[in-house]
């Protein structure tokens, strides 16, 4: 594996990536990501120099199928016992305050 050479990145780059990401670093959490961004792109192009030949694409490791109920017609819930917490009610209804109300 290529040793990491914290020069392929500057200062300048390691702070542009924060700010993308929203966070703020010290003077020397810049040099410490510096060279832990070196380290990471090691591994990526030890990663590349392994022979996939034959080797066909996943995208998982596992035959996982998407498991899902019988969408099933229920009976509706009573009307009392679907408005029974309902903070403000009008007759069968829920009461809201309107979508343009200012209070």
């Amino acid at each position: 594996m290529p040793d990491a050479d914290a020069t392929q990145f500057t200062s300048d780059q390691v702070r542009h990536l924060a700010s993308l990401v929203r966070i703020e670093l010290t003077e020397s959490e810049v040099e410490e990501f510096r060279s832990e961004l070196a380290s990471i792109l090691s591994h990526i192009d030890a990663l590349s120099e392994i022979d996939t030949e034959g080797v066909p694409p996943t995208n998982n490791g596992a035959d996982l199928l998407n498991v899902e109920d019988e969408d099933a017609a229920q009976p509706p819930m009573p009307l009392e016992e679907a408005l029974a917490n309902a903070p403000q009610r009008e007759a069968d209804y829920f009461r809201v305050h309107a979508v343009l109300d200012q209070s």
